[in-house]
């Protein structure tokens, strides 16, 4: 494997639900046998957003702006953004969930560096779910479970 790549080369994939939900991504670190960080490319048609508005409870996340202009989501808060701008995202929980949006009528390209912690939680507020996934040294979760928060079980459930 390779540990060099040209992103303009990358093998992109489409990602969404059609909607409001629409990208091509490509998760380059593992394109180039990276272990422990993670970066992958996304590309946004206008109006759109690659991926719900989420916050990583382990992972850490810091998004570079290549091209075109939207807006970031963080928190409550909303920022402009464009071509060489850096943004943090560090692990917190859904009061600090972040989104990028492409709010123009351009493509939005960007590229997302991450840590590679595991396991991971990730929290969706806006659609009230949680996940849980480990990769286990793969590209894709070995184990992935999305719940919606109101569906816990009691903690001592199903153990009489």
């Amino acid at each position: 494997m390779t540990q060099i790549m040209n992103i303009a080369n990358a093998k992109l994939q489409e990602v969404g639900n059609g909607r409001k939900f629409n990208a091509e991504f490509a998760s380059l670190g593992a394109q180039i046998g990276a272990r422990k960080l993670g970066v992958s490319l996304a590309v946004v048609p206008p109006h759109t957003r690659a991926f719900p508005k989420h916050a990583h409870h382990v992972n850490e996340e810091m998004v570079y702006v290549l091209e075109g202009t939207g807006t970031w989501h963080c928190g409550n808060d909303s920022f402009p953004v464009g071509p060489g701008d850096l943004i943090s995202a560090p692990p917190g929980d859904g009061a600090t969930a972040h989104q990028m949006e492409n709010t123009s009528d351009g493509v939005l390209k960007y590229l997302t560096f991450s840590t590679k912690l595991e396991p991971e939680v990730v929290e969706y507020p806006d659609s009230g779910k949680i996940g849980v996934a480990s990769y286990a040294g793969k590209d894709k979760p070995a184990v992935r479970v999305l719940v919606r928060l109101t569906s816990g079980l009691d903690y001592f459930d199903g153990e009489d």
